[in-house]
């Protein structure tokens, strides 16, 4: 099993030491948020939270995903980022595909592409984009984010987008795993139909019944005999016993973090957290 540092929200300039620290430790990847801006007027809610308050994120630094995903690798050998998650609905496909396929030449290879919808609206108002019909943009997004990086011409004629033959020029050697992240049944049904993996968002739902869950509908739709990666967020992940419940259980990527970002500024020195994530490389990382 794989273990991922997750940090965000911090001092930007935190970053980049913390993932040369994460390379050299043995940590395997560093999450990468996405959010690209905080609306001033909103009713919306915030899933992962138990009220639903995301004033949290109010002026909250958030590095663009891409961009952040290839400093860190210009920094580091061996460290993979996983963007956790990409609100794919709000921007184009070919973009994105583009954005991606740098980051991953960038990084040779280094990337996993962690996608969801964005629960706010928002942000696909801010973004000129239809709330309406966005699991289906996602679904037709997907296919055609995979369909451009295998580096042929490629086109795309569908109810949404109607892409004409084209190439992308760099795209990585190998295919840029895509995760699928959520807790609702549509997320789940994607993730087992047409995800390379699936990513929990944490909060209070029950992991299990989660991982049984996307267990079936795989089963459904014939996949599951697919390579498929699953990242969990899980207190049990913190100690060498748990870490190894969680193998058992089928997590090939555990995310573990050191602060609650949700509560208050980030006040912990840069140094304390590189001591914090070197020890827990030794004390379970290594022991796993």
């Amino acid at each position: 099993m794989r273990f991922t540092y997750a940090e965000s929200m911090c001092d930007p300039s935190q970053l980049l030491p913390l993932a040369r620290a994460c390379d050299e430790s043995g940590w395997s990847s560093f999450v990468v948020p996405d959010s690209i801006a905080y609306p001033e007027h909103s009713d919306s809610k915030y899933p992962y939270t138990p009220d639903g308050d995301r004033r949290f994120l109010d002026g909250k630094p958030f590095i663009d995903p891409f961009l952040l995903m290839a400093a860190m690798g210009a920094v580091t050998s061996r460290l993979r980022f996983t963007t956790f998650v990409v609100k794919l609905p709000i921007r184009h496909p070919v973009l994105v595909a583009k954005q991606l396929s740098s980051a991953a030449v960038l990084t040779g290879g280094r990337v996993a592409f962690g996608v969801g919808t964005s629960p706010w609206p928002e942000d696909f108002e801010i973004t000129g984009v239809a709330w309406k019909d966005r699991g289906r943009r996602m679904d037709e997004m997907i296919e055609i984010v995979r369909g451009l990086l295998t580096g042929g011409y490629y086109e795309f004629h569908g109810k949404h987008f109607d892409i004409p033959s084209i190439k992308l020029c760099p795209v990585p050697e190998q295919p840029v795993p895509i995760l699928i992240g959520g807790h609702s049944e549509a997320a789940l049904r994607r993730a087992a139909r047409s995800g390379d993996g699936w990513m929990h968002g944490g909060g209070s739902e029950d992991l299990d019944e989660l991982l049984a869950r996307l267990r079936t509908l795989r089963r459904e739709a014939g996949t599951e005999n697919k390579p498929f990666e699953l990242h969990a967020i899980s207190f049990d992940a913190y100690d060498v016993d748990g870490a190894r419940k969680l193998q058992d259980q089928g997590i090939t990527d555990a995310i573990v973090g050191f602060r609650n970002p949700y509560v208050g500024e980030d006040d912990v020195p840069l140094q304390e957290k590189i001591d914090i994530l070197r020890r827990f490389a030794d004390d379970v990382i290594a022991k796993v």
